[in-house]
């Protein structure tokens, strides 16, 4: 393990002081830099995802393409909780500037990959920025407002990120669609606007961010820590991303897991060691809000990211919905969240109470798991939007009181780390839930869809439609001997009679209600933790 004493400009307010008094107007000025480092990070995803299918067509990488997102995913994970405490020795303007440079820097690489395997390397590189914009952004929010007033300024983040959702997959179609725009590939404009929008967000920090003192403080760098997050994350990560393929019980897999669980074992040992210095102080675990928020973002994190991974398939493949028209669907999501993300964060301003939302996000967000089981083949667009709206309001309720919490009674020299590791335990309980939701889709899938297109055949009227030329070319590639179906490609779905593919599309959906069911089991424990576990807090206004 290797440390080093460091005394530099530190992370804001008196480590024990109250927060910086500042201003509406000053406030809403520090927020309109932070708000455009936030929207690069937020827009980046959901523009990657809805092009990525055409980028590996273009790079002749389709079996890769997977490496593209968990390339970004590993590195922001083990950066996220660096960005905390270097914040918290340096200062929040040069660790943020610094954040939104690599960001930057790696989307002007991955703008001139050659190779998917090149684009992977260069979204490493984005992603080691990436893990700094949302937790440094939120951290600064807490060293200039009271507990009582973060609900309300924390809310323009989520409608940031409520924007980012519509827009994104919108430009991503966009760009991918053009084949050549300005003698350069359209996919390559998806990470060059980037660098533009940093530019800009770059130009007003500068300027806006001089608003959040800090003061000299002394430290150590806890570099042995870092070191073994990494060692235990990104085996656990790849193979949550790579284990579907690579079997879950494969030797690899197995291996991925041993490596894994011994570096956890040595981070926690080297937090032990390090005391204060540590990257997620072991301290701050014995203060009962801040344990009861990391969880519970843990278990929200696992239903909402497998909830957003699987919900898309739904509308695309079951509803034939093309990747713009299923992003524009969730409209009502959208919609609820920033209604609810906003009244929220007033009324907890004016009350200091924030239990009741939580429960009732927590709860909110269970009864969409619950409607989404019920979803059919033939279900009307309503119903669908009934989850949705009920996962919308759900969401915005409980995720930016769930941040609350956990920093509400922490030490405020310890905010950077404290606000890293709420975004650290999401972010790790949102792959966990798109790995799992996925591969319990998957699982399933396979043998619900053979089961189904077997009955059909019994049928002759059935089998007379299946025998028409068009449609036995198209199930001569979907299934294989015995019956076994092919999941890695869904294109035959639009060739096929829709009365042929009827029991195609059966057998996914019931696949898909075993997703949701354990979807709103998970939520369900999170529920109760919130209604039984989570204290009633009043919030302080100083």
């Amino acid at each position: 393990m290797t440390t080093s004493d460091t005394t530099e400009r530190g992370a804001g307010p008196d480590a024990d002081g109250p927060p910086v008094r500042l201003t509406h107007r000053q406030i809403t000025t520090v927020m309109s830099g932070l708000v455009l480092g936030m929207f690069l990070g937020a827009l980046d995803g959901t523009v990657v995802s809805s092009a990525l299918r055409t980028i590996a067509d273009d790079l002749h990488g389709l079996t890769a393409q997977a490496w593209v997102t968990t390339a970004y995913l590993i590195t922001a994970t083990i950066a996220t909780p660096l960005y905390g405490k270097l914040s918290d020795i340096h200062g929040r303007r040069p660790v943020y500037l610094a954040a939104i440079v690599l960001f930057t820097l790696g989307s002007l690489l991955c703008g001139i990959a050659t190779s998917m395997y090149e684009l992977a390397a260069f979204r490493a590189v984005q992603g080691l920025g990436g893990g700094g914009l949302m937790s440094l952004a939120m951290t600064i929010v807490a060293d200039i407002t009271s507990p009582r007033e973060r609900g309300r300024y924390q809310g323009y983040f989520m409608a940031v990120f409520g924007g980012s959702s519509i827009v994104g997959p919108l430009i991503g179609g966009a760009f991918a669609g053009r084949g050549v725009l300005l003698g350069i590939d359209g996919w390559r404009w998806i990470f060059l606007i980037n660098v533009p929008l940093a530019i800009l967000a770059i130009t007003v920090i500068l300027r806006v961010l001089h608003l959040v003192p800090h003061r000299p403080v002394r430290h150590r760098l806890d570099y042995g820590g870092a070191a073994a997050l990494a060692v235990g994350l990104v085996p656990l990560l790849t193979v949550a991303e790579q284990g579907r393929s690579w079997g879950w019980g494969a030797p690899l897999s197995l291996a991925m897991y041993a490596i894994g669980v011994l570096g956890l074992a040595g981070f926690v040992l080297v937090e032990r060691r390090m005391g204060d210095a540590a990257l997620l102080p072991p301290r701050m675990f014995r203060i009962t809000s801040f344990r009861l928020g990391t969880t519970l973002h843990f278990i929200v994190g696992i239903g909402m990211f497998g909830a957003m991974t699987t919900l898309p398939l739904y509308l695309q493949l079951v509803k034939g919905m093309s990747p713009i028209g299923a992003g524009l669907a969730t409209l009502p999501t959208v919609a609820a969240n920033l209604t609810v993300t906003l009244v929220v964060g007033r009324l907890i301003a004016k009350t200091g109470r924030f239990k009741v939302y939580l429960v009732t996000g927590v709860g909110s967000f269970a009864a969409a798991m619950v409607v989404y089981a019920t979803l059919g083949v033939d279900s009307p667009m309503w119903h669908v939007s009934l989850g949705m709206v009920f996962m919308g309001a759900g969401l915005g309720a409980a995720m930016q009181t769930l941040t609350t919490l956990a920093q509400s009674e922490v030490p405020r020299k310890d905010m950077g780390a404290a606000t890293a590791g709420v975004n650290f335990f999401r972010s790790n309980g949102g792959t966990v839930g798109a790995a799992a939701f996925v591969s319990i889709l998957f699982s399933f899938a396979g043998t619900r869809i053979g089961d189904r297109f077997t009955e059909a055949l019994q049928q002759p009227s059935y089998r007379k439609l299946a025998e028409q030329p068009a449609n036995a070319e198209a199930l001569k590639a979907a299934v294989g001997p015995g019956g076994k179906v092919n999941l890695e490609d869904s294109a035959f779905l639009h060739t096929l009679d829709p009365r042929v593919a009827q029991p195609f599309l059966e057998g996914y959906v019931s696949s898909l209600r075993i997703v949701f069911l354990t979807g709103a089991a998970v939520i369900l424990l999170a529920f109760l933790i919130a209604a039984w576990r989570v204290p009633d807090l009043t919030l302080s206004d100083e």
